[in-house]
């Protein structure tokens, strides 16, 4: 096979303890005025507080919107961009979750480019660069400090959309692990299972032919040398620490791995994307209001099982990356233990099994599937081939918690 590989990053990615203290300067060679978005909680704690002051020592000047809400409703984005227009900034800054950080994108997109937040939605929407981003995690899931993607809510449809542009990738992301330490476990084990399954799903998407304009016809473009690269040794990182970090929040070895391997899960999906998984979820966190990453680590063993006969090499992959021994046993055997690896260890850390649990209704199981096929830069980055019948399979699948590996 030729080798091929692409990945889209920022320029500055800094990863380790005590990093938060280089966002001063950092943020001092792109401008002199901050638009930091955060929430109310992350505002209010001393090593926020200790950022800011770092900005304004290094003759930064600041203003702060705090009132990101989960999931990201429109009416917050339009609070946010409001705020930041009164400022006039000429760098923005996301720091805590996804929601955060995402809104950060947005907003950058909106006070660069202006119009309307829905002309924005889709792949390559975003007509130039925008504001310069600095992304700074703190939880280890989302990876959106990295990626060219921001999630939002939108109330005139029934699931969340996307942005999807290289323009809207940080310049900066400063990754300190420092920052989680006080994850609650509840939270640890839906963000973290989040970058586990961005990390399969990337490692496991569609591999397209190699063409010159691959990179230009798609945002996500699929499996490739560079972000398999990332993938397996995010799912290593993360398989390993997880429950670790779950069960004892102070084990710094964990919480460290833990960041890191979302920051590589990152680097894998924002160039190969994601697939089902994600795909499905959308439509399910909008009927049950439950957090995506739970929704996309419960579905991730049943998507695993239905793509297993197009995957079986990468499944096995897959399980050596997360600690099993091959031991005389066949691709076939490790790419069923890959499956069974995946759904214990959801399962370790308390997260759901089936759709059922979750609250999502028995007579909705058909328009589940018809939704999440609407979710094409998802949907065809699948590595078999999906229609409606074929995600009904899936959502029937977890909602029954039946997995044919198991059968094996």
């Amino acid at each position: 096979m030729t080798h091929f590989g692409a990945l889209r990053t920022p320029r500055n990615i800094i990863f380790g303890k005590g990093q938060r203290g280089s966002l001063g300067k950092a943020a001092k060679s792109l401008g002199s005025r901050a638009f930091i978005c955060t929430d109310t909680r992350l505002s209010a704690e001393r090593d926020f507080i200790a950022m800011m002051d770092d900005l304004k020592s290094n003759g930064v000047a600041v203003h702060i919107y705090d009132q990101t809400i989960a999931e990201l409703p429109l009416s917050c984005l339009d609070d946010c961009v409001a705020s930041g227009k009164k400022f006039g900034p000429d760098i923005v800054i996301g720091i805590g979750g996804g929601s955060c950080m995402d809104i950060a994108k947005a907003a950058a997109v909106m006070l660069t480019h202006g119009g309307n937040i829905r002309d924005y939605y889709g792949e390559f929407k975003v007509p130039g660069p925008v504001l310069p981003l600095i992304s700074i995690p703190t939880t280890s899931g989302t990876g959106s400090e990295v990626t060219p993607v921001a999630v939002l809510g939108d109330p005139e449809r029934t699931m969340k959309v996307g942005i999807a542009s290289p323009h809207i990738i940080s310049h900066t992301a400063i990754c300190d692990p420092e920052l989680t330490y006080t994850c609650p476990p509840g939270l640890t084990a839906i963000s973290g299972s989040d970058a586990l399954t961005h990390a399969i799903e990337a490692f496991t998407a569609i591999r397209r032919p190699a063409t010159p304009q691959l990179v230009h016809e798609h945002v996500f473009i699929g499996k490739n040398l560079l972000s398999d690269h990332h993938a397996l040794f995010a799912i290593e990182l993360i398989s390993r620490s997880l429950a670790r970090a779950c069960r004892q929040g102070d084990d710094e070895a964990a919480r460290d791995d833990l960041m890191l391997g979302a920051l590589s899960a990152g680097l894998a999906f924002g160039t190969a994307g994601t697939a089902a998984a994600h795909a499905i979820q959308y439509p399910v966190g909008a009927l049950t209001h439950t957090p995506h990453g739970t929704g996309v680590a419960l579905l991730m063993p049943y998507v695993m099982d239905f793509n297993r006969s197009a995957c079986v090499p990468e499944f096995a992959q897959i399980a050596l990356a997360m600690g099993i021994q091959r031991a005389g046993k066949s691709d076939d055997q490790l790419s069923v233990a890959a499956i069974e690896k995946v759904a214990a260890l959801f399962a370790e850390i308390g997260l759901p099994k089936t759709l059922a649990e979750l609250g999502l209704p028995s007579d909705k199981l058909d328009w589940t599937a018809e939704q999440s096929f609407t979710a094409q830069r998802l949907v065809k980055n699948n590595p078999k081939p999906l229609d409606v019948e074929k995600l009904a399979i899936i959502v029937k699948a977890a909602f029954g918690g039946h997995l044919m590996s198991s059968d094996a």
